[in-house]
């Protein structure tokens, strides 16, 4: 039961953390004249922004940076914000 509860307490901030990472890639999505971005540069933006947030998560269990398909499937799953 608690191992239960565990995962339901760590699987919240999980998807907490992901929505936030987006909230914070919009609010950081302005142009040099101070306005917010539109269209295929807002996109091109949001793109970056959230490779780089997850790129830095990509670590294994034992400290290691991910690489080849681990490191693929990570990015495919952090950036989808599943």
């Amino acid at each position: 039961m608690k191992r239960i509860f565990l995962a339901a307490v760590i699987a919240t901030f999980a998807a907490g953390s992901a929505f936030a990472q987006d909230a914070s890639c919009e609010t950081k999505a302005v142009g040099k004249d101070g306005k917010p971005l539109a269209g295929a540069a807002k996109t091109s933006f949001m793109k970056k922004c959230t490779t780089d947030a997850c790129e830095s998560k990509a670590v294994g269990s034992d400290g290691k940076k991910l690489a080849g398909a681990a490191k693929t499937s990570f990015m495919k799953k952090c950036q989808s914000g599943a």
